[in-house]
């Protein structure tokens, strides 16, 4: 009987709860991408926020700047792109 584990697959420490062992479905490092990616989402929103004018009677074009089309729309796009490989990533540890 060989009792040598092989450096290809490493143990997952199961957490007991009472008699069943429970594993994450992430790692560290995947709730670490999770964050980042909604913090980007975060971003891309709080910059899409805003250029509307005070006086209903007068057009405002700070609401078609670079960027409120551009900017905020690509950094929600990396958003959501990010959370998707966060998902997808196979833990390591």
């Amino acid at each position: 009987m060989n009792l040598k584990k092989s450096a290809k697959s490493p143990e997952k420490k199961p957490v007991a709860i009472g008699d069943k062992e429970l594993q994450f479905a992430f790692g560290k490092e995947n709730y670490r991408i999770m964050l980042i990616g909604l913090a980007v989402l975060a971003l891309g929103f709080i910059l899409m926020v805003g250029g509307g004018s005070k006086d209903p009677y007068v057009f405002n074009d700070g609401m078609f700047n670079f960027q409120r089309l551009t900017l905020a729309p690509l950094l929600i796009l990396a958003g959501y792109v990010i959370e998707i490989y966060a998902i997808m990533k196979k833990p390591n540890d």
